[in-house]
């Protein structure tokens, strides 16, 4: 997984206690990754710096292809997405719509945030405009992220997250260094992957595994329609 680094060593504490006690670092990020990859739905949080800017994601989404869910890029605006079989509706407000719009004559730039801001589009999931949009609901491909491999996870100790008890571990790369929270208890899902020093730090959290994704297609009155 890239968003685990291999280096340093993996390490138990003698003294600990609880479901993770005599088991190895590289085991317990094993098993969280087995486990985590194999949920049919969850709930992804995504806070990230890029080179084009900070992305900011929370969306529910599931091995079926429904999701549903915001994003805001650049700090700038908002998008909401909603994904139910082959039909995707997104929604921009009037900051992104703006930003997208830069320049663009003000008159024509005007006359679509009064068309479209606050509005659903809808168009098919096959569109390749569209693919930006969904990237975080094809739930197959995002889980590939979590497969279980070779690492060097070192436990740091027990921690909090959501405010559920879970195991932290790091691993370093380089001047990189990645944490994962682990669940405690019930199931050893991944609950939170951080990545900092490295050029794209980031923060994921992980929830609601398995719960079912429900969409709700917008009322007819809230689709503009762009063909007329």
């Amino acid at each position: 997984m890239s968003l685990l680094g291999l280096a340093a060593c993996g390490g138990n504490s003698p003294e600990e206690t609880g479901p993770f006690a005599g088991v190895s670092g590289p085991e317990v990020v094993n098993k969280a990754l087995t486990r985590t990859n194999g949920v049919k739905s969850l709930r992804i949080g995504l806070d990230m710096t890029t080179s084009d800017g900070r992305v900011e994601a929370d969306f529910a989404t599931s091995l079926g292809g429904d999701c549903t869910g915001t994003m805001t890029m650049g700090g700038t605006g908002t998008m909401e997405v909603r994904k139910t079989g082959g039909t995707v509706y997104t929604k921009l407000d009037e900051a992104l719509l703006r930003e997208q719009s830069k320049g663009e004559p003000k008159a024509d730039v005007d006359a679509a945030v009064e068309l479209i801001a606050g509005r659903w589009m809808e168009s098919k999931a096959s569109d390749p405009d569209t693919a930006d949009s969904i990237e975080f609901c094809d739930l197959k491909v995002l889980l590939e992220e979590f497969e279980a491999m070779d690492n060097a996870a070192r436990k740091e100790g027990p921690t909090t997250v959501a405010g559920k008890p879970a195991l932290r571990l790091t691993e370093k790369d380089g001047k990189e260094t990645f944490t994962i929270d682990v669940s405690a208890e019930d199931e050893p899902y991944i609950l939170r992957l951080t990545a900092r020093g490295g050029e794209e730090p980031m923060t994921m959290d992980l929830s609601d595994f398995d719960v079912p994704v429900v969409v709700e297609k917008p009322a007819a009155k809230d689709i503009v329609d762009l063909e007329q």
